[in-house]
């Protein structure tokens, strides 16, 4: 299985990167996130029952999603896991995406300051009409930096421990922890949620401010990379998204900035200049991650033949 699952990842990343990631209310995780909203209203629970059906609910999205593809990896000819795997997993990624949503702020930005906080807004929960141009290109860029773990990293590593039911069970779970981890009407509903999502990436999160370090030694930034992430990696809420984002901050010279809530890097150069370097670096991060996985599974393939010889 180990073998298969090597051939499967690399097929997944170059159908991500064909296709993107195709609007339709068919996708996975468009249903599973219907079936969240169906749920997840905290009108229909009282006070008292919230936090519990937070925690049972979840549990039975996460079973409820990674069912089909506990099934698929486990009993599925492996002619055919070779053939839908890749599709599979492909829906619990979302590589190209980042990066579309991304250039479409910046793109948008270049025309007008109004288009690119239109198109920031629907990448960001933060209020976007009252940001400058650099304002709105870094939440752009924060979303990306953020996100390398969340929708690339994550779902890779979990993929490479336990299959494709792994990765399910992280994009259903962090698909529950976007949806309702707010500290708002949905605070109590989606509690476990929040704490769910911190711990799954919590692993990945490190691991992936590892291979930033690393990327940013080769470009010769290894210490501004590294001295960002020493002082600004607490500055965004949360226990993991700080951590790419201020490695990515340091190593690019770039500064991101959600106004009145946190600062990160020192500003050497603009969002403008710097971008396309952020775009460089999770590009860069995610072909080593998937390497690295690719040859570890290989290998433990290959331990587990010579076993059976």
């Amino acid at each position: 299985m180990t073998a298969i699952n090597a051939v499967i990842l690399p097929l997944a990343l170059i159908i991500d990167r064909i296709t993107g990631d195709p609007r339709s209310r068919f996708h996975p995780v468009a249903l599973i996130g219907q079936f969240i909203g169906w749920w997840g209203r905290p009108a229909i629970w009282t006070c008292n029952l919230q936090r519990a059906a937070g925690v049972v609910m979840w549990f039975g999205t996460v079973i409820l999603f990674a069912l089909p593809f506990f099934l698929a990896g486990h009993y599925l000819p492996w002619i055919l896991l070779l053939f839908l795997g890749p599709f599979l997993l492909k829906s619990c990624l979302a590589w190209r995406s980042l990066e579309q949503h991304t250039r479409s702020v910046s793109e948008g930005i270049s025309r007008s300051i109004e288009e690119g906080k239109r198109e920031a807004a629907k990448m960001v929960s933060r209020p976007t009409q009252d940001l400058n141009e650099e304002q709105v290109l870094s939440a752009a860029y924060e979303s990306l930096a953020e996100n390398v773990v969340d929708s690339i990293i994550s779902p890779v590593f979990y993929f490479a421990i336990f299959g494709l039911a792994g990765a399910a069970v992280f994009r259903a779970a962090n698909t529950l922890d976007a949806m309702l981890g707010y500290h708002d009407e949905r605070e109590r509903i989606g509690w476990f949620s929040a704490r769910m999502d911190d711990l799954l990436n919590y692993i990945p999160a490190r691991v992936t401010g590892v291979l930033l370090l690393l990327y940013f030694a080769v470009k010769g930034r290894f210490f501004p990379a590294y001295e960002a992430l020493k002082r600004d990696r607490r500055k965004r809420p949360g226990l993991n998204g700080g951590i790419p984002m201020a490695v990515i901050a340091g190593g690019t010279g770039i500064r991101f900035e959600k106004p009145g809530v946190y600062v990160m890097g020192t500003g050497e150069r603009s969002l403008r200049e710097g971008g396309p370097e952020i775009i460089a670096a999770v590009r860069a991060v995610t072909l080593l991650f998937a390497i690295t996985v690719m040859l570890v599974l290989i290998l433990l393939g290959s331990g587990s033949i010579y076993r059976g010889i």
